[in-house]
């Protein structure tokens, strides 16, 4: 392991466009206004310049919780409005990819919810981004190396950066595919090529560093490792899928082995990302490897089931959910997804088959369980509803095509891999879009970075840059 310090940029000289400082040189991230829009019917915002609004807009670490003002653009009086930032890992606080939030837009402006601000300079990858609410995280390659990124979750400027590896190359997109973890005054991040590495959240400055990959006998995979770790307790949870060990535990205070688990078949790693769970007694994590999910008990690392129903032979690439004791996995390439039942049995937990199914064929974009019904995009691009507990559908829509989800008070927000995002009521009744807008200054690589929505805000990372919407009714 290696012990060093983060990489920062030498001060420049600041500019301003229309009142917002901007610092043109690539290697900072400047923050650019969009064009105004049209003055609406909202409470007065004191600000001269359109955006950012950070200095005047309440922050959502002290807004917290406060009455919503009258407003148009909702469908329905609610009490109380929470935009308190909650995202510090992939797929939100316990991954289960729903946002607390709540008080947000119903329905969007024929132009989607106003620009808040745009950073720029991230360079090429694939992570979605993470937050505490002042710190904003994700990774980019920066030239010849790949980069942890830090911004200002206010302005979007940048903070610090320090290398976490070389520079990725794939022929199917450059760049990180993971996205940074948080916890508490740390971060944890990992990269394409297997490099992990614990810094201090305030300064980047780095504590320790591995390379799975490298300590466990592994070898990468086609496009690269992609999971985001987890942090269970002084736990950190990976998947080197190598020949020494599919899965280990490493101590996240100085990166020492706590124990590894060689998963039966010995599998390689996945591109999906691992969560935590208990049933019964049994605290425990669920693992998406190259051929099965499969749980290991949490304190020992014993394997204590497996099932290779929603596995293909390409790419298992989404990460599994689980609500009221059902275990949902599904992959593309034709597959489908598989629900299990887990319940307590003699060797710790019995996981049965309740059915497989052909109407949820997930690629990589994710999927959420919102009041007992699943929601995700099915190859080849159709926002399907599934009851969890039975597999049956209850409707399909090709809404904007092909992408990943995420949920927040009430909606599903749908980012299609081409760009367009769509909102859509997390209703089994039906179809019910409440707004789209087309992304603009896409790159020209697939958006596959998911959609978070946290603290009042949507962020959509497209390769170099990062928007944020401001999705609070009063600021619009």
């Amino acid at each position: 392991m290696q012990r060093d310090g983060p990489v920062t940029a030498a001060p420049r000289p600041r500019t301003t466009v229309a009142g917002v400082p901007i610092i043109p040189d690539r290697p900072r991230v400047p923050v650019v206004p969009p064009p105004p829009r049209p003055p609406v019917a909202k409470p007065p915002v004191a600000s001269a310049s359109p955006v950012p609004k950070a200095a005047s807009n309440p922050s959502p670490r002290s807004a917290g919780t406060r009455p919503v003002p009258p407003s148009d653009t909702t469908a329905a009086a609610v009490d109380v409005v929470t935009y308190r930032p909650n995202w510090p890992q992939f797929r939100g606080p316990d991954r289960a990819n729903r946002s607390t939030d709540r008080g947000l837009l119903e329905r969007w402006p024929a132009d989607g919810p106003r620009v808040f601000w745009v950073a720029r300079g991230l360079g090429e990858g694939y992570s979605s981004v993470s937050t505490d609410g002042r710190v904003l995280l994700t990774m980019g390659n920066l030239e010849d190396h790949e980069a942890v990124i830090a911004l200002d979750f206010e302005t979007g400027r940048r903070l610090w950066t320090y290398r976490n590896g070389p520079a990725y190359r794939n022929g199917q997109g450059n760049g990180p595919r993971s996205t940074p973890t948080i916890d508490g005054d740390r971060l944890y991040a990992l990269g394409a090529s297997g490099d992990l590495s614990c810094a201090e959240l305030a300064t980047g400055r780095v504590l320790w560093r591995r390379n799975i990959l490298r300590d466990f006998g592994g070898r990468n995979i086609t496009w690269g490792i992609s999971e985001s770790v987890l942090i269970d307790g002084d736990r950190l949870i990976c998947t080197p899928g190598g020949n020494r060990a599919t899965v280990v535990a490493l101590d996240k205070n100085t990166g020492e082995t706590l124990w590894t688990c060689q998963v039966t078949g010995r599998p390689q790693a996945s591109y999906a990302s691992p969560i935590v769970i208990t049933v019964g007694a049994v605290r425990q994590y669920v693992v998406f490897t190259s051929k099965n999910v499969v749980g290991i008990e949490a304190e020992t690392g014993r394997e204590l089931w497996a099932n290779g129903s929603s596995a293909n032979s390409t790419a298992n690439c989404s990460t599994p959910v689980f609500e009221d004791g059902l275990l949902f996995s599904a992959s593309g390439y034709g597959t489908g997804g598989a629900c299990l039942r887990l319940a307590p049995g003699p060797n710790g937990t019995i996981a049965r088959e309740l059915y497989t199914t052909k109407e949820m064929k997930n690629h990589h974009g994710g999927m959420v369980v919102v009041d007992g019904y699943l929601y995700g995009s099915s190859d080849p691009g159709i926002l399907t509803c599934i009851e969890l507990r039975t597999g049956r559908v209850m409707w399909k829509n090709r809404s904007v095509g092909k992408g990943s989800v995420t949920y927040a008070d009430g909606h599903i927000y749908l980012r299609s891999e081409r760009g367009p995002v769509a909102l859509v009521r997390a209703t089994p009744n039906g179809y019910e879009e409440h707004g789209r807008f087309a992304q603009p200054q896409r790159s020209n690589r697939p958006a596959w970075p998911h959609p978070v929505v946290t603290g009042g805000r949507l962020f959509l990372r497209d390769m170099d840059i990062l928007l944020c919407y401001d999705l609070r009714p009063e600021f619009q």
